[in-house]
């Protein structure tokens, strides 16, 4: 921009400004695509929501999804070239795609105002800080957009399995159509032992109402029930509580009260509407509970249910071969 434009001789107002040293450009666009939304409200309102959202991004590795004008949304994780040096990075080994990926840490207001000015909507920590697992997630999926009351149904078997397995959780809206329950656990919890857990409590939830849950990870097999996701589990990330979500309306992920549940909906909490919501308070770290050590009998009964991603893959190739027999 010419100095000019920025003192308003070609007679319009700038939509740019500078916030604790970073550089904020074109404020005024729409977001994206029924984002009822401009880049200006994703600033404001990520900037409003910082001491929230921060404790659950420090010292984790981003990912994020950006969305560009006129491109699709897109997940950034290795931190750009031209990523400020204050911008902190951990490397990370990506199993998936063997190799080092150098993620970036949002540690404080100027690396979230930056990424806000990148355009990144949605940020996406990992489960774990350094090399120590800090919470069992399960997602839960309704099969289709408008049955949130099922996943509410089925956040309340979750409840009971881990009521049963003496452990508690907290639960939030994921911002898109599910929920997602987080169960905080002692530092030290092997990774293998989270993962187990995490299939044995989904395990549990699904017994409890067969009918409406299930632990089925491929979606042809789910007929029509809540898909209890227990996969997020070593190096997967989920929506972090706060987070803004790409989808119409720019709905937030946003901590919920169990008892609440059936009082709302997912849209009814977006960049617009959530801060008023919110008031003083931060209701995800109110709710979780403290760090819990697993239980012996849910981890060694974790350790006997199959991975979902590898048996899915092992009964898709098995699909496929009795496919091209017939």
């Amino acid at each position: 921009m010419t100095r000019a434009a920025e003192i308003g001789i070609v007679g319009r107002v700038t939509s740019d400004e500078t916030r604790d040293g970073v550089s904020l450009t074109n404020l005024d666009q729409p977001l994206f695509d029924e984002a009822n939304a401009t880049k200006r409200d994703l600033v404001d309102y990520l900037d409003a929501v910082r001491d929230r959202i921060l404790p659950v991004l420090r010292d984790r590795a981003l990912s994020v999804i950006r969305v560009r004008p006129g491109q699709a949304p897109f997940m950034q994780k290795n931190v750009p070239k031209y990523a400020p040096s204050w911008v902190r990075t951990v490397s990370v080994w990506a199993g998936s795609s063997q190799r080092q990926v150098s993620y970036a840490l949002c540690d404080d207001r100027r690396t979230l105002l930056w990424f806000a000015n990148q355009r990144a909507v949605e940020y996406h920590p990992a489960l774990f800080r350094g090399e120590h697992a800090t919470h069992l997630v399960l997602d839960l999926d309704p099969p289709v957009d408008d049955a949130f009351p099922l996943a509410v149904r089925a956040a309340r078997l979750v409840r009971q399995a881990l009521d049963d397995a003496g452990l508690a959780g907290a639960v939030k809206t994921s911002g898109a159509k599910g929920l997602h329950v987080f169960v905080p656990v002692v530092e030290g919890t092997a990774m293998d032992d989270l993962a187990a857990a995490t299939r044995a409590l989904a395990a549990r939830a699904e017994l409890i109402d067969p009918a409406l849950a299930t632990t089925a990870f491929i979606r042809e097999d789910r007929a029509g029930k809540v898909f209890l996701d227990s996969t997020r589990a070593g190096g997967a990330t989920v929506v972090a509580a706060y987070s803004p979500r790409i989808r119409p309306g720019t709905p937030v992920s946003f901590p919920v009260a169990w008892d609440d549940l059936d009082r709302v909906t997912p849209a009814d909490f977006t960049v617009h509407t959530a801060l008023e919501l919110l008031g003083d308070g931060d209701p995800w770290a109110e709710q979780m509970p403290e760090p819990q050590r697993l239980p012996a009998d849910l981890v060694e009964q974790g350790h006997t249910i199959p991975i979902a991603r590898v048996q899915a893959m092992h009964e898709g190739k098995r699909r496929a071969r009795a496919r091209r027999a017939e």
